[in-house]
Order: structure tokens, then sequence, then C-alpha cells
């Protein structure tokens, strides 16, 4: 009797039983899928980026003031954790937290799922999802960057939404948006059901308070002028499609169709779902719709943007399975199975050159300059800051920021005058009050050579000599300067010496 009057209600039981049988599939199924994350050191030029400005903000740095990005502050801070944790030589420990990201993102849709279609429908949902979020080029999937960061957020508002928690789905949609503004994109499904629900005034307020409270605490804890015009107003030049049309456009339809290959057996259930699957989910094709224009945004179409869809395809997915024959459904869970294996195959065997190059690069910089010294890497590789263990000379990682070379620009609008603005009278005293010990010109006949950039081809010319080159990028060394390790400061001689 007493065991029976402790013992918790059914329905929890029910539930316990369901999730300690759910979450250990799930995390095994999670933990596969990312497996070939860890088979290299460095996937792509953003993790990169986000090592090197975590180490500068370790060293005392202040986000959109000595280091800048076109991003919200939340990823940049997470690294930062981490390396305080766990060192800043490695990136395993973000690897991991991708990991937990990608799960928890699949147990949140596993919920949304059983709580409208039943205990299968949950399963089918989190293990579709963890299938096809690698379904895209393994640099783009497998790599710890913004967009992984931003799928548990708005995973969560959906699923707060769903339950009419309107204060933390508010809170949800904040996270995403501070990972990445594109993860903004999941409020238009949150306030579709809050309109649906015919929810009062104040569950309204609730839903925006949630949503501006952690963005403005975020704006206040940076720099808030900085914080608004890197993340929302700066970034005019680029976020447009001329320049670079027929790249973008071939970029966009390539990565659109490596991921229908991994949703090749999803697609057909999609599409011939009968009427009776396709009601009740118009939130679910909102969210799809909202996530459609975020990739587009912008016009730059790289494959990581594309990872934001996999959430809602996975829940339109299972909605349109849950009438379907139970052939119909294992077959769909195979054919993503067996397209997972494909892309994991590809993951752990691809090649890296631009990673061996970075490495090649960064142990020449190692070599002819000490620990203490500052160096400029003009490229749009900032792992080579990183793999060199050496401090950037300027707050701008990449040539992109200076040129708009960012998204693979070709050339039309490529040089100082698109630039970010006000950025070159910042780099300009950048180099006067700090000049680096050691300039790395790795722009390889790209449309950012320094022949190209006045201001650059004028501080090579007057105060560096070219000592080196490393797989195509040329080396240049202050004249003057002691050979293997100079000191950023001192002296600068004035001979002149041509840049190429």
């Amino acid at each position: 009797m007493l065991a029976a009057l402790l013992a918790p209600p059914r329905s929890a039981a029910a539930r316990t039983a369901y999730w300690t049988r759910l979450l250990p599939l799930l995390a095994a199924l999670a933990c596969v899928t990312r497996a070939p994350s860890f088979a290299r050191p460095l996937w792509s030029p953003d993790e990169g980026y986000l090592a090197v400005q975590a180490r500068i903000l370790a060293g005392g740095g202040r986000l959109y003031e000595t280091v800048v990005d076109r991003k919200p502050p939340i990823v940049p801070w997470l690294y930062e954790g981490a390396f305080a944790v766990f060192g800043s030589d490695s990136l395993t420990p973000l690897r991991v937290l991708a990991v937990l990201a990608h799960l928890l993102t699949a147990a949140l849709l596993a919920g949304v799922a059983r709580r409208r279609w039943g205990d299968t429908s949950g399963r089918t949902a989190g293990v579709l999802y963890l299938l096809i979020s690698v379904g895209l080029n393994p640099e783009d999937a497998q790599a710890a960057t913004f967009e992984v960061f931003i799928l548990p957020g708005t995973a969560a508002a959906l699923w707060c939404a769903d339950r009419r928690r309107w204060g933390a789905a508010g809170v949800a949609v904040a996270c995403a948006f501070l990972a990445k503004q594109t993860g903004g994109a999941v409020l238009v499904p949150v306030l579709w059901l809050l309109h649906r629900g015919g929810a009062p005034r104040l569950a309204g307020l609730r839903l925006c308070a949630g949503v501006a409270v952690p963005v403005l605490c975020a704006a206040l804890v940076t720099d808030p002028a900085g914080f608004v015009f890197w993340t929302v107003t700066g970034s005019g030049t680029y976020a447009t499609f001329s320049g670079s049309e027929l790249h973008s456009l071939v970029r966009g339809l390539t990565n659109a169709a490596i991921l229908s290959v991994a949703c090749a057996g999803l697609i057909p259930p999609l599409v011939r779902a009968p009427r009776a699957a396709r009601a009740g989910v118009a939130d679910l094709w909102l969210w799809l719709a909202s996530s459609v224009v975020a990739v587009l945004l912008g016009f730059h179409f790289f494959g990581h943007y594309f990872l934001q869809l996999t959430p809602a395809v996975a829940l339109l997915a299972t909605a349109a399975l849950r009438g379907a024959p139970r052939e119909r459904r294992t077959a769909a869970v195979l054919t993503s199975a067996c397209c997972c294996a494909l892309f994991l195959t590809w993951g752990l065997l691809a090649p890296r050159p631009e990673l061996t190059h970075a490495q090649r690069l960064a142990a020449a910089v190692a070599h002819r300059t000490s620990s203490a010294d500052r160096v400029l890497v003009w490229g749009i590789h900032p792992e080579t800051y990183w793999l060199a263990a050496r401090t950037p000379a300027s707050r701008y990682l990449t040539a992109g920021l200076l040129t708009n070379y960012s998204g693979g620009r070709d050339g039309p609008q490529v040089g100082e005058k698109y630039a970010v603005r006000g950025a070159w009278p910042v780099f300009r005293a950048e180099m006067a009050a700090h000049a680096p010990a050691l300039v790395i010109d790795d722009s390889r006949g790209k449309p950012y050579a320094p022949t190209r950039l006045p201001t650059l081809r004028r501080l090579l010319a007057e105060r560096y000599e070219a000592v080196g080159e490393v797989d195509g990028a040329v080396l240049y060394a202050r004249v003057g300067a002691e050979r293997g390790g100079g000191t950023a400061g001192g002296p600068v001689s004035r001979a002149p010496s041509a840049a190429r």
C-alpha cells in the first residue's frame, strides 16, 4: 500500500520511461553523426575566426571594439568560456558542445512531435533530424559554428510556444538571434501560434519582454553602439546580390541540391502526404518558409546557412509520415540513414587542402616571429593566427571586412571603397600604433590583393620587404628588423621596397 502511495502518477512514470529509452538513442546517434567533426583540428574559417576572437577576449579585449565581427556575441562568448576551462589549443570542447546542441535540438523536436502526434512520432522526429543534419559539405555540417548554436534556440522557441509558455519562448527566440541574427526567423511561427491560440494581451507582452530583455542586456554588456552597428546597420555592402550574382546563385543551387540528397527519404512523403496529415502544421510551414528567407538573406547561400532548414523539415516529414503505413515510415528512415552514412564517409575521407595550407603558413609565421609579436594575415583564413598562436595586428581578422570580398565576390564590388564604413581610418591608425612584425599576403591572386588596395600597397612598399613564400602566400618583414623574430615596436626604416 505504501509503495502504491509513493509511486509517481502513471502519466509521469510513462513520460520518464519514454525519455529514458529515447534520450540514450538520440545521444548515441548524435555522437555517431558528429564523429567526423573530431577528425580534424579545424573545419572552416568561421571556426578559426571564433577561436581568434576568443583568445583576444580572454586577453582583455572587448567585442565590437578591439575585435569585431558581423555576428552577435553568444558564440564568441561560448568559445571564450570553453577556452577558459579547457585551454585554447584545441577545438575539441567546442565539438562536444556542438554534439550537445544537436542532441538538445533533437530532443526538443521529439517533444513537439510527441505532444502533437504521439510517442512514435516523437521518436521519428528526433531521429530524422539527426540523420539529415549532416547532409551538407562536411566543412558546413561538422564545424562548431554559428548555425549549429542557432538550432537549440529555434527548437526551444517552438517547444515553448506550443505549450503557451510565451515568456520562455521569447527568451529562446532571443538566444537564437544572439547566436546569429537569422535565428530570429523563428519568431514568425511563434507569433502565429500566439495569434492562433487567442492569447491575451499579457501573453504578447511576456513574449516581447522575453525577446527584448536578453538582447538589450547583450548590447549593454558589450558596446551598445558597436552592437547595433556590427549586428544590424553596418552590413549594407555585404548583404547585397550585386557583384557576385552567378557565383552566389551556383553556390546556392549546389548547396540546396546537396541537402536534397540528404532529405531523399523525406521528400516523397512530404509530396504525397494526405490532406489529413497536412492539417494543423501551418506553423511548421511558416517556420520552414521563414528559415528559407533567412538562408536567402544577404544573398550568399553558404552551405552552413542551410542547417537552419533541417528542424522544420524533420517535423514536417514526421507529420507527413504519421498516417503512412509502417513500411513507408521504415523506408523513409532507412533511406535517410543510408544518405547519412554517405555524408559521414565524405566527412571522414575528404581532403582539406586549405587546412593544410593554413598549417604550413602558420608554421612559417611561428618560425619568423616571437610570441610577443603582432602579425597581419591579409586573407580570408583567420585560423592562421590561431594555429600560429600569434596576436593579430588589427581588429579586422579578415580582408573581407576591409574590401567586401566576404561571400566570395569575384571582383566588381571588392576594394577599399566597399569596406565596412569607417574601417580604413581605424586600420591605418592600428598600423601606425603597433606595426606588425610580419605581414602575410595570402591573397594568392584574389581580387583583394594588395596591388589593388592603395593603402596596403603603400604600407608594404614603404615599410616592408618580401622575405619568403609559402604555397603562393608572400611573407613581408619590416625593413631593418631582425630575421627570426623581432618586436612589434621600435623605429621603422622608410627604405622603399617593391610590394607584390
